[in-house]
């Protein structure tokens, strides 16, 4: 019997501790494994049998985690590693190779947009720009180089949705796989297999620990995409060099992403998840729905009073009827838009600057999908590094504060923006 995402966001992938009958997850704080014998040994190293060798690959605190978000996203396994950024990088780590692209929405996280523009490239990888919304342009950017498409369910900072279902037909006419970032949602508000995606990464640094304690991320397979059929992903379906010469897909199909994640990725990258910190993504997550629930009811009513407001001039939430993105919520985030927005604040960046240093509940930090309301100027911080084109393209103009808006009593949040406001533009 399948059971509803309230009972599997606190009893998917774990069971009581066989050795010792807890109930909680206990974190195993260690780094090695003793094997039963050579041929124990010998079958863990081969992928003939499941366990543990070494926790830079797999630790069961790790695994237990990672066994749940899989659940909770409808996929057929999952890793997870050391950040969200991590995850972005285990996730196009089998699919390319020196020469390749992946094609990108301009509508990303700045840290994301630096990454692709930059960071891969020291890979011999590049990534192409396009606006989602534009259909036919995400087509015409695929070329015979390119392995993957890349976007965020609802992009972050502005909240706007991405019509998942829409890019995943692109993506299966062309035969490459489709990468979402579901960060901003979280699986209570969006499951993007469900939409067609092949692959979901999450910084579980958000909303899925949701307490800001501890990063991490984690990439979720779909088990659905056929690596064989084109030739162009030999990593999962040739012989691997880097493993013995293992054809993983041929080996071990749906979950061939999976181990090639662990086995290879892990393995040679390191960026390897602490039993700890997956111990407090654990604890976070068995609230998920529960304060989502919150976190949406607050953002709405938030952002309609920002809309009112004359102090401001534009508020981004899709879940207002003014967004161009409205009648996306029903299809893709039917629970919710989330609680991640962004608004301009008449005065512009100066005004904008101001307001962040006169708000006093708010939190002034680079993260978001606390239980705490946070705010930040992304021109000036997370956004920085991009042109003043670039941070408009992505929602982040200079003259636009990001809000993440927290669980707190909805009141005593917009009193807060209320004076901050009033001193911003006074």
């Amino acid at each position: 019997m399948t059971q509803g995402f309230d009972t599997q966001q606190i009893h998917a992938g774990t069971a009581p501790d066989a050795a010792t009958g807890a109930r909680q997850v206990p974190i195993y704080q260690t780094t090695a494994y003793v094997f039963r014998d050579a041929d124990h040994a010998a079958k863990l190293f081969n992928l003939q049998e499941v366990g543990y060798i070494y926790s830079r690959l797999t630790n069961p605190t790790v695994m237990a985690l990672a066994n749940r978000i899989a659940a909770l996203e409808g996929g057929a396994g999952a890793v997870c590693c050391s950040s969200g950024h991590a995850a972005q990088i285990m996730a196009l780590f089998p699919l390319m190779n020196p020469g390749c692209n992946v094609v990108a929405a301009t509508k990303l996280y700045g840290g994301t947009i630096q990454q692709f523009s930059n960071t891969i490239r020291k890979f011999g990888w590049s990534a192409k720009f396009v606006d989602f919304d534009d259909l036919k342009a995400v087509e015409a950017a695929v070329d015979e180089n390119t392995r993957a498409i890349f976007c965020e369910s609802i992009a972050n900072p502005g909240g706007y949705i991405t019509d998942l279902d829409a890019i995943a037909k692109i993506a299966d006419k062309v035969g490459l796989p489709l990468i979402v970032d579901n960060t901003s949602a979280s699986p209570y508000l969006c499951r993007p297999i469900e939409h067609g995606a092949t692959l979901v990464v999450h910084s579980t640094t958000k909303y899925l620990t949701g307490n800001g304690t501890v990063t991490g991320g984690a990439i979720v397979d779909s088990g659905k995409f056929d690596w064989s059929k084109s030739g162009k992903f030999p990593s999962l379906a040739a012989p691997e060099p880097a493993y013995h010469g293992l054809n993983f897909h041929a080996a071990l199909g749906a979950m061939a992403f999976t181990f090639h994640s662990i086995a290879v990725g892990l393995r040679d990258l390191g960026m390897t998840m602490n039993p700890q910190g997956a111990h407090y993504t654990l604890m976070g997550i068995e609230t998920l729905s529960l304060r989502m629930q919150r976190h949406v009811e607050n953002a709405e009513k938030v952002a309609k009073w920002l809309e009112a407001d004359p102090r401001v001039d534009a508020v981004t939430y899709a879940g207002l009827k003014s967004s161009p993105y409205y009648h996306r919520v029903a299809k893709i985030c039917p629970k919710g838009a989330g609680a991640l927005f962004t608004f301009a604040v008449k005065g512009g960046y100066e005004a904008c600057v101001k307001l962040v240093d006169n708000l006093k509940l708010f939190s002034h930090v680079a993260n978001l999908g606390d239980t705490r309301s946070l705010v930040i100027h992304s021109a000036s911080t997370t956004h920085r590094q991009l042109t003043e084109a670039q941070q408009i393209a992505a929602g982040a103009g200079p003259n636009v504060v990001r809000l993440s808006i927290g669980i707190e009593d909805v009141a005593d949040i917009i009193a807060d923006l209320d004076q901050a406001l009033a001193a911003a533009t006074a």
